[in-house]
């Protein structure tokens, strides 16, 4: 089996786009079709599915994807195992268009001589990512496991910091004139959030805010995009969803959305950092200190239950990782 093939597959279906993954491997996009071609000629399945907007797994496809990112994995240790030096910071992100990518992004624009690889993993479970930390797959994740006792032995996570949220609402919405609201504010109101997968942790994140402020998290219908939703705010008058304060959303000007900060108290995201309990990556020795100097939550913040209970070992855990 040709590595370079699976190297071009494991790429486009990350990035979701024949052309992207050629520019980032180097090649053209036609090397890159031509690969994946041959490679499902071998195969004898069909691994990917042409839309407008690139390409999307077949099942055929997603059963194949982790075990080809095993085998890109085995080739690159394998080369590194000969090769002076060590490769590229590996970090894993929800999305590239996230808090945790916008922070990365931040930190590369003032220490750009640091050699970074952001990728994205499209696991729900956390576990998942755990592991990928655990095998060397990635050197690190911005995942959370709820419940840090089923952690692998010698994967470690810490806190990493906290996003607000803010309600994204179209012009027509009843609240669309707001500067800010508060929690109550946000009753009985429907708040949209696809894509909420069983045994992710922003499926317990959205249960314990729903209870503790008694909100209506309507998850209903399958997940789009992020197109598609801002599709349907921009044309709504009773649907909104929630945002986080830093993550990166583009839509056309004449959606005329708004992004309104909920305060009193802030509703905020916690996000972890999953890296090994020995020997990480030398370069993530930084990565810790550059999160530990973002600003803090303002002292009226909601946190899940899960969150406030490792809060204080996380941030210890942080200290002790400064060089």
């Amino acid at each position: 089996m040709d590595t370079e093939a699976v190297r071009s597959f494991v790429r486009a279906a990350e990035v979701g786009q024949l052309q992207h993954a050629a520019d980032e491997l180097g090649v053209t996009q036609q090397a890159v079709s031509k690969r994946i071609a041959a490679l499902e000629r071998e195969l004898g399945v069909r691994l990917f599915t042409r839309t407008a907007r690139g390409v999307e797994l077949t099942l055929d496809g997603q059963a194949f994807l982790p075990h080809a990112r095993t085998v890109v994995t085995g080739v690159d240790r394998a080369v590194n195992a000969v090769r002076p030096g060590s490769r590229a910071l590996r970090i894993d992100v929800l999305g590239l268009r996230s808090a945790q990518a916008v922070v990365l992004h931040d930190y590369w624009r003032s220490h750009p001589e640091t050699d970074l690889d952001v990728v994205t993993l499209r696991v729900n479970d956390p576990h998942v990512a755990a592991v990928a930390v655990q095998t060397g797959e990635i050197d690190a994740s911005f995942r959370t496991v709820t419940d840090a006792a089923t952690l692998p032995h010698d994967v470690q996570m810490i806190h990493a910091f906290d996003s607000p949220l803010e309600l994204l609402v179209g012009p027509r919405h009843p609240l669309a004139s707001a500067r800010t609201l508060t929690p109550p504010q946000l009753r009985d109101r429907r708040i949209w959030v696809p894509g909420i997968a069983p045994r992710s942790e922003w499926a317990e994140f959205y249960d314990e805010l729903a209870t503790a402020f008694d909100l209506r998290i309507d998850a209903a219908g399958p997940n789009f995009g992020n197109e598609v939703l801002l599709d349907a705010l921009a044309d709504s008058t009773d649907v909104a969803t929630l945002v986080g304060a830093r993550d990166r959303y583009i839509w056309p000007t004449s959606h005329d959305l708004r992004r309104i900060p909920i305060v009193n108290p802030t509703l905020a995201y916690p996000l972890s950092l999953m890296l090994p309990r020995t020997n990480p990556h030398p370069g993530l020795h930084a990565i810790i200190n550059h999160l530990a100097s973002l600003a803090p939550l303002p002292e009226r913040a909601w946190l899940p239950s899960w969150a406030t209970t490792r809060r204080r070992s996380d941030d210890d855990t942080v200290r002790t990782h400064r060089p």
